[in-house]
């Protein structure tokens, strides 16, 4: 298949290019300034096969062009995996509008504009899927990543909505949903462009610090916690037949998805059941038929 994956110069984009091209996938990826600033991962990349575009997922311009690159580049896209982002940390409180703000545009937007840019040659062709990397903390959350849950909460509802507006027309949509993995992400974190509210929460300011540092080396002590892992489960998606895919995918190897599975599970009943009661229960199944919907 030709796969386009956003992020690929560090984490788990670049585990996931490597990975799909060692399966025999032909995939272009998304690098920042790969003739300069990125240079040097870009051309690594190029040796391995990858077809790397020039992609600022906050940039309308930047994607409809980058887009169009990678569908010339490889002929079409048959997947887009939604992988770009970026984490946040510190008190909630600290955070202004434009701190979220900038967030939302990396880890919400971006994925909407990338989302847009490619669905009509999907639809138009009556296959496809949408794969976004969102989070473990896009469906519980935990203190001190506030920005950062809700962004995954919302893309875990776009993903949602999603599903059932492109299953008619042949496009599958799922989610990949990791824990917590020792990479650049805890290095690049967002963080409030001001603390100013720190003294209104005496000791509890430092908290947020003393956190990172405890999962710091709860991650460091986890072996099994390897980033390789999403990479694996991306391509196991990808290589399923479309129609039996799961919607979601979780990752983790330090007991986050332990009780998070029964409670998706749960969730994916529940929205049978609405479904069911309005009489669109066969938007949840994925037309396989070559059809496209009117």
């Amino acid at each position: 298949m030709n796969i386009l994956v956003t992020g690929a110069s560090s984490g788990f984009g670049n585990l996931i290019v490597t990975d799909l091209v060692k399966a025999g996938h032909r995939v272009a990826g998304t690098v920042r300034d790969p003739e300069r600033r990125n240079a040097e991962t870009a051309a690594s990349l190029r040796k391995l096969g990858v077809e790397i575009v020039d992609i600022d997922v906050t940039d309308d311009a930047s994607v409809e062009a980058g887009v169009a690159a990678a569908e010339t580049a490889l002929g079409s896209i048959d997947v887009l995996i939604n992988n770009a982002g970026a984490g946040a940390h510190g008190l909630q409180e600290n955070f202004s509008a434009e701190d979220f703000r900038r967030i939302f545009d990396i880890n919400v937007f971006g994925v909407q504009r990338m989302t847009r840019a490619v669905l009509p040659q999907m639809r138009a062709r009556g296959s496809g899927l949408v794969l976004n990397v969102t989070s473990l903390l896009g469906r519980v959350t935990i203190p001190f990543l506030g920005p950062y849950n809700a962004a995954k909460w919302a893309v875990e509802a776009l993903s949602e909505n999603y599903r059932v507006e492109l299953s008619q027309f042949g496009v599958d949509v799922a989610v990949i949903e990791p824990g917590g993995f020792p990479t650049n992400f805890f290095g690049n974190l967002i963080r409030p462009s001001s603390r100013d509210r720190d003294s209104g929460y005496g000791d509890m300011a430092a908290a947020p610090e003393n956190m990172l540092e405890e999962m710091g080396k709860s991650l460091a002590a986890n072996p099994l916690q390897t980033p390789q892992l999403v990479a694996d489960a991306v391509v196991d998606v990808i290589s399923k037949a479309p129609g039996t895919r799961p919607f979601r995918t979780e990752v983790d190897r330090s007991g986050m998805s332990d009780p998070i599975k029964p409670y998706n599970e749960h969730a994916e009943k529940v929205t049978e059941a609405l479904f069911s009661s309005f009489g669109m229960d066969n938007l949840l199944k994925l037309n396989t038929g070559g059809s496209k919907a009117a």
